[in-house]
């Protein structure tokens, strides 16, 4: 698993929590922000992805 999956997973929770209490408190830009961050961070997971397939490609 590279690192950018992690870390991509881990930015994705936090815009889940983020919308999550957002929506709870009717605060649109904290909604906003974590629908920003869920997804940068399913691009991030993403990129991490491939970087594992490029790597795992380059050694068989």
């Amino acid at each position: 698993m590279h690192k950018d999956e992690v870390k991509g997973s881990g930015k994705k929770l936090r815009g889940e929590v983020k919308d999550k209490v957002g929506k709870a408190t009717g605060d649109d830009k904290m909604r906003a922000d974590g629908k920003a961050d869920k997804a940068e961070g399913s691009i991030q997971k993403g990129v991490g992805k491939a970087k594992d397939a490029a790597r795992d490609a380059l050694k068989h």
